[in-house]
């Protein structure tokens, strides 16, 4: 498996699609994402079908991460929110994370309950107990590979400014790469980019706060990681609504029929032949 810390030394941008499930990671894999995101919001949503408002914790996150992890051999980045809890709350969680097979977390310094970054109400915490949390984390993890992102949501608190020195001080204390969530501005991000010498997330959001720019002008203008979280939920939301939409009225769902995968493909994506194999192997079979 190729590591984060590795990909994070390249000249290239790092493009990170969001996965919330075993499937749509193994989509991901298959498609030649070198690494992936699961995304809180699409947890909340897919589990709960709720919004990304503080309702999942860690134990919903930890074996959302589990199932994913297990899945595909590329990196897994896990949104952790904000630890849920204190330092040593932070630590339990890396401890449990890296157990399951992350290769990395995302940490903010939210208030909690917290939300959507690209969502309105936020509150931030103190830096002094973010970088406790900061620390905690980068303590508890076994593996020097294990990536810590620090983001900050105080660009819509306490203005750019504080944000940028937010992201200057989680750098100091040790992260591996500084996220300023929702800049507002093309203006705004090139002032990221500049003022923080990091490995930067950019968070493309359909819709979010934050214009939407290609990989490569976002890596011009510094930034490393490029993340489209909620792509993927957007997406299959649109086709489940339109071929549902369409079998209520119709009865069928023959319109289709050139736009979705067939059974034989998605058997393919889920590898139907290995478990057959193994069926074979273990002798199944001469006992039906």
């Amino acid at each position: 498996m190729k590591n984060l810390r590795s990909m994070l030394k390249s000249n290239k941008p790092l493009i990170i699609p969001g996965v919330y499930d075993a499937i749509g990671a193994k989509i991901a894999e298959k498609v030649g994402f070198d690494a992936m995101f699961q995304t809180g919001y699409g947890t909340s949503a897919t589990l709960f079908g709720m919004p990304d408002y503080g309702f999942i914790g860690a134990t919903e996150t930890v074996d959302n991460a589990r199932r994913i992890c297990r899945a595909v051999k590329v990196p897994v980045i896990v949104d952790s929110d904000t630890g849920y809890g204190n330092a040593l709350s932070v630590w339990k969680l890396v401890k449990e994370l890296e157990s399951a097979g992350a290769s990395g977390i995302f940490l903010e310094d939210q208030r909690w309950p917290k939300r959507c970054g690209h969502m309105q109400g936020k509150e931030v915490v103190s830096q002094e107990e973010y970088t406790e949390k900061l620390g905690a984390a980068i303590d508890a993890r076994e593996s020097k590979d294990f990536i810590i992102v620090a983001r900050t949501d105080a660009r819509a608190t306490e203005g750019l400014d504080a944000a940028i020195e937010r992201g200057l001080q989680n750098k100091k204390t040790g992260a591996d790469a500084v996220f300023v969530e929702a800049p507002r501005s093309i203006e705004e991000m090139k002032q990221i980019g500049k003022s923080i010498k990091a490995p930067l997330v950019a968070n493309m959001i359909e819709g979010g706060a934050t214009p939407i720019s290609s990989a490569q002008d976002l890596h011009k203008m510094g930034f490393k990681i490029i993340l489209y979280p909620l792509s993927v939920l957007f997406a299959n939301t649109f086709a489940t609504m339109n071929i549902l939409q369409e079998l209520k009225k119709t009865g069928t769902t023959s319109k289709y029929k050139n736009k979705v995968v067939n059974f034989d493909q998605f058997n393919d994506l889920v590898e139907l032949s290995k478990f057959r194999k193994m069926e074979k192997k273990y002798g199944f079979s001469k006992r039906e």
